[in-house]
């Protein structure tokens, strides 16, 4: 019996929940104490409108997308951003099913946010978002946001990086799927796309994580992409499997200081030009 995608995202949750350390009872669950040093990450909300196409009646639907999310600025950033001279890569970190809610502290509770929080130093910008309780991440609010950040902040459009884990894993794949285009690289962790979607993402270096014992998304849910992508004849994509780990494959990978060089290796390749666009640039100013 094949198991859902919602049954798999709800077992995510009951395992996220299982491999945080017990608290007193009726004692709410804390993230990691905060160092002696104010946090770099910052508080935002996003609230945009965006225009998607309804699939079923090809009707333009516009709604109202809000999240919640962090921000962390790289040392020397608002010195180079005052002059004006440099762009920064950056990277979009996606959740787990466990972090969802309005307490954007708990995104500090695995990943990026976490390392940042401890006193961490990336040459990025990283943006997190929080999931809204009981959704899934939603891709078009992914992109508004990205749309958001590049309209505000010096952005390397060129060098966008997605990453997630668990639920955030599953975001990852959908986010790239839907605008495929757009990303340097990705680094899904323990979680699974959906293999008909395997020409879009073929062509963007991929590297992909999961725990080989993992009984939360089974580890066939990372070949499955993995073995979808070669047969469409992707040559990027790569996959550690940890024989060892459970479901949580994400500390060891976010710890690991060659995951970040992987990543910033790899800029995006800028779309072919039209015979159009070649012809305008070739034609003389009047």
């Amino acid at each position: 019996m094949r198991t859902t995608l919602p049954a798999i995202l709800g077992m995510a949750l009951a395992a996220a929940a299982a491999l945080r350390p017990a608290s007193p009872a009726g004692a709410a669950e804390k993230p990691p104490a905060k160092p002696a040093t104010k946090s770099v990450q910052t508080a935002h909300k996003l609230d945009a409108k965006v225009t998607t196409t309804d699939p079923r009646t090809g009707k333009k639907v516009t709604r109202t997308v809000k999240l919640a999310y962090l921000l962390y600025l790289p040392d020397g950033y608002e010195k180079a951003a005052e002059k004006g001279t440099q762009r920064w890569p950056l990277m979009l970190f996606l959740h787990g099913a466990g972090e969802r809610g309005t307490d954007l502290s708990r995104v500090k509770i695995h990943g990026p946010p976490k390392l940042v929080e401890r006193g961490k130093s990336f040459p990025f910008l990283v943006v997190s978002p929080q999931c809204p309780r009981r959704q899934w991440w939603d891709v078009d609010a992914l992109i508004a946001l990205l749309d958001e950040i590049a309209a505000k902040y010096r952005v390397d459009p060129d060098r966008l990086y997605v990453t997630g884990l668990s639920m955030g894993g599953f975001g990852t794949w959908a986010l790239a799927a839907k605008a495929p285009k757009r990303f340097a690289a990705l680094v899904p962790i323990c979680g699974g796309g959906n293999p008909k979607a395997a020409a879009r993402l073929k062509d963007i270096p991929t590297w992909v994580f999961h725990g080989g014992k993992d009984g939360v998304v089974p580890p066939r849910k990372a070949r499955e992409m993995v073995e979808a992508i070669q047969a469409a004849g992707g040559k990027k994509i790569e996959l550690t499997v940890y024989p060892d780990a459970g479901h949580d494959s994400w500390t060891k990978t976010y710890d690991n200081p060659a995951l970040y060089e992987w990543m910033l290796k790899h800029t995006r390749k800028a779309p072919a030009a039209t015979k159009a666009t070649k012809k305008k640039a070739r034609s003389p100013r009047r």
